[in-house]
């Protein structure tokens, strides 16, 4: 299978992906989308014509940030509606007051290295159950509207601290391991991708296709637990270039009817055996089958949520 390779690079900016596209009439939910690269993911794609819901936290700042897009894009179809990933009930409210079509879902919010060991949902690790488990319980809830939308794409925001770790099956919840917030960290992103992959094998029949992807190194609040960045600074992005892939996979016609594949710098990665650190590339446990199923069956016993 020949990797997809697009005229677009690690320079790109969200607005040169869709410079020239028309999303009119493209309903789209951005997750976190009030903050860091989703800030520029929504400005991007309202600004070609979607509409846009920005699910947030918080209500009030969502709407600011709202405002201020809105005048920038001169665009009135940027909406704002309460989500917290952490909480099982205000998935389920989304997910029920959620009327008509859903054409692209994007899950970009996340947190990362939390310093110590925080549970979540009944007892799960906070970055598991925040990057990964509240992620899994949206998609699964608005599986309806991504099918009844025709031609849906689901944009799973990962990392390439995915390769800090495996999703570790056996103690996902570090109840027998020592925490570690980057190997934690690292689990949830490899489960991002996992997703991605499961959800096209199970959902490609109903038109629903997902991608997963790498945005790159940029400054935003997601680093606020690690007080500086790692990467160097001529590898760094700005977040009109972080948000580039997301708009990417959600709206470029070429990535119609294409899934289950992972993306960096705007063009698809290869799996590597030996990970070069800030080198492109996807681990193979984050691509493999069987740890997809594994995991999509999991997330279904630790949520109550339809099967799909």
């Amino acid at each position: 299978m020949d990797l997809i390779t697009t005229p677009f690079d690690a320079r790109t900016r969200a607005n040169d992906v869709v410079a020239g596209l028309d999303l009119s009439g493209r309903r789209m939910v951005v997750t976190g989308g009030a903050s860091g690269i989703g800030v520029e993911t929504v400005r991007a794609l309202a600004s070609a014509g979607a509409v846009v819901t920005m699910a947030v936290r918080d209500v009030t700042a969502g709407e600011r940030v709202a405002r201020e897009l809105a005048i920038d894009t001169n665009s009135a179809e940027i909406a704002v509606r309460e989500l917290d990933l952490t909480e099982v009930a205000s998935i389920r409210r989304f997910c029920t007051e959620w009327r008509g079509p859903l054409h692209v879902l994007i899950n970009n919010a996340g947190v990362m290295a939390l310093p110590e060991l925080v549970l979540s949902f009944d007892g799960h690790e906070l970055q598991f159950a925040t990057n990964h488990l509240g992620h899994f319980a949206l998609t699964a809830g608005l599986h309806h509207a991504l099918a009844s939308a025709g031609g849906a794409r689901v944009v799973s925001v990962s990392s390439n601290a995915h390769h800090f770790s495996p999703v570790v099956f056996g103690d996902i919840d570090f109840e027998n391991r020592a925490y570690d917030p980057w190997s934690a960290y690292g689990q949830s992103k490899t489960a991002n991708i996992l997703h991605a992959v499961e959800i096209t094998r199970r959902w490609a029949q109903d038109g629903i296709v997902a991608n997963a992807l790498h945005p790159g190194a940029i400054p935003t609040n997601l680093q606020r637990h690690t007080g500086t960045m790692l990467t160097p600074v001529e590898l760094r992005k700005t977040p009109e270039q972080g948000a580039a892939t997301t708009v990417l996979l959600a709206s470029s016609p070429l990535l119609e009817g294409i899934g289950g594949r992972y993306f960096e710098d705007c063009n698809e990665s290869p799996i590597v055996t030996d990970y070069v650190a800030f080198a492109p590339g996807v681990a193979p446990f984050a691509m493999d089958d069987e740890n997809a199923r594994r995991l999509w069956d999991l997330s279904l016993t630790y949520l109550d949520v339809s099967r799909g």
